[in-house]
C-alpha cells in the first residue's frame, strides 16, 4: 500500500488505510488523501476493464473482482440540435455505472480481509454490491425499505444476497444499516471512499477515449453525488500528474422534485422532497453535499434542476435515437439541452453526457410514459 490514508475532509483528521473502516471515529464520511494520479504510460492496455487504471488506485489487490466493468462506449448523438458524446455506462455487467465502485470497493475490502458486507439500497447500488460480492465469494446483506417493489430486489436476490425488509422510510432503512454496521462491515456505495475511487475511473476513461485530453464539459445525473465526486477526484489526479492542463466543467443534473445539492449550489431555499420519475437520484439528505458543491465550483461547472416533464421527454427522445436508459440518467441529456439554451455550454464544445443505467430496469416507468399497460 502507498502512504495514502483515510481522510475526514471536514477536520483534516486521517486514519491508516490498512485497517478497514467506512467512517471516522465520530461517524463522519471519509475520503482518501490525494493520490498523485498516473500518466498514460501506466495504463495496462491488455486489460479490457477499469483495472487498466489500477496504478491510480490506493493499492492493487492480487486478485481483483472484475467482470469487465468499464471500457464503456462513447457515442456521438445530436441532443437539442447540438452534438454531444454520450457515455454508455449501462453497458456495465449489472446495468449501471455503480459496477465501477462495487468492483474497486469490494476488491480492496476483500484484500483487507473483509468477507461479509452490508449495503442499504433497493436499486442499482444494491444490485452491484450483490453481484460483485457473489463474484468474489463474499456474503452480502442488503437492507431495503419494506415498501420496495419485490421486482426491484430480484437482481440482488438472484445473486444470492440476503434481503432484509426494513419498515418505514428510506431514511429508516439507512438508520437500520448504520445500527447493524457494528456486526457486518458496512460497504455502502454512499459511505465508502473506495467506491469513489472506482467511480473516478470514469474520468480516466474519458481522458483516454478523447485521445488523452479532457472534455470541455461533463454532465452527470446526481443523487448522492458519487459520479460528481468520482469525476472530481479523477480529473484532479490527471491534472496533478500533468496529463491535462485544466479541469472539465462538471455539471450535476437533479430532478427539481428532489434537488438538495442543486438548490444549495444555486442559492435556492430547501423544499421538502417530492416523488420523481428520476428515482435513482432521489436522495433527500446526501452525505457529501459540501464536497459535491466544491467540485462543481472548482471546475467552473454548475447544477441544473429538471422538471418531471423535461426528464420524461428526454427519456423518450433518447430512446428514439436508440439509447434506452432510465429516466434517472436521461435527465443529464435534459440538462444538456437546458445549458445550451442558457448559453452556458456552446454547441462547438466537447460535452460528455453520462448515462448511468439501462432502461430495462425502468420498464414499468417507461411503459407509463408510452401509455402501455404491462
Amino acid at each position: 500500500m502507498t502512504d495514502t490514508a483515510y481522510l475526514d475532509p471536514r477536520t483534516g483528521r486521517t486514519y491508516p488505510l490498512d485497517t478497514p473502516r467506512w467512517c471516522g471515529d465520530d461517524q463522519a464520511p471519509l475520503l482518501l488523501t490525494p493520490l498523485p494520479g498516473i500518466t498514460r504510460a501506466a495504463i495496462r492496455g491488455e486489460d479490457r476493464s477499469l483495472w487498466r487504471y489500477a496504478a491510480a488506485l490506493p493499492f492493487i489487490p492480487d486478485d481483483p473482482i472484475s467482470m469487465g466493468e468499464g471500457c464503456t462506449p462513447l457515442v456521438p448523438r445530436v441532443i437539442a440540435g447540438a452534438s454531444a458524446l454520450v457515455k454508455c455506462e449501462w453497458f456495465a455487467p449489472t446495468g449501471s455505472f455503480k459496477d465501477r465502485g462495487a468492483s474497486v470497493m469490494l476488491s480492496l475490502l476483500r484484500a483487507q480481509g473483509v468477507a461479509a458486507v452490508l449495503e442499504d439500497s433497493s436499486g442499482n447500488g444494491g444490485a452491484a454490491v450483490s453481484a460483485y460480492a457473489a463474484a468474489g465469494g463474499m456474503a452480502a446483506t442488503i437492507f431495503v425499505p419494506a415498501s420496495t417493489s419485490p421486482a426491484k430486489t430480484v437482481q440482488s436476490r438472484a445473486a444470492g444476497a440476503t434481503i432484509r425488509l426494513i419498515p418505514g422510510s428510506r431514511q429508516d432503512c439507512a438508520d437500520a444499516a448504520l445500527a447493524e454496521a457494528a456486526s457486518i462491515f458496512y460497504a455502502s456505495h454512499n459511505w465508502h471512499p473506495f467506491f469513489l475511487h472506482g467511480t473516478k475511473t470514469l474520468a480516466y476513461e474519458l481522458w483516454e477515449d478523447l485521445g488523452f485530453t479532457a472534455p470541455d464539459n461533463v454532465i452527470v445525473p446526481c443523487g448522492a453525488g458519487s459520479n460528481v465526486l468520482g469525476c472530481g477526484i479523477g480529473f484532479d489526479e490527471l491534472l496533478r500528474a500533468g496529463e491535462i492542463t485544466r479541469l472539465p466543467r462538471i455539471f450535476a443534473a437533479q430532478p427539481a422534485n428532489c434537488a438538495p445539492i442543486a438548490r444549495e449550489f444555486l442559492g435556492q431555499p430547501a423544499v421538502p422532497a417530492q416523488p420523481t420519475i428520476a428515482e435513482g437520484t432521489a436522495i433527500a439528505q446526501p452525505l457529501r453535499s459540501a464536497e459535491c458543491r466544491d467540485v462543481l465550483t472548482r471546475s467552473g461547472g454548475g447544477a441544473v434542476m429538471l422538471s418531471e416533464e423535461e426528464i420524461a421527454a428526454a427519456t423518450l427522445d433518447l430512446a428514439r435515437t436508440g439509447i434506452y436508459v432510465e429516466p434517472t440518467c436521461a435527465q443529464a441529456a435534459a440538462a444538456f439541452a437546458r445549458l445550451l439554451e442558457a448559453g452556458t455550454i456552446r454547441a462547438d464544445e466537447t460535452t460528455v453526457v453520462v448515462l448511468t443505467g439501462t432502461g430495462l430496469k425502468s420498464t414499468p416507468r417507461i411503459a407509463e410514459l408510452l401509455g402501455v399497460s404491462i
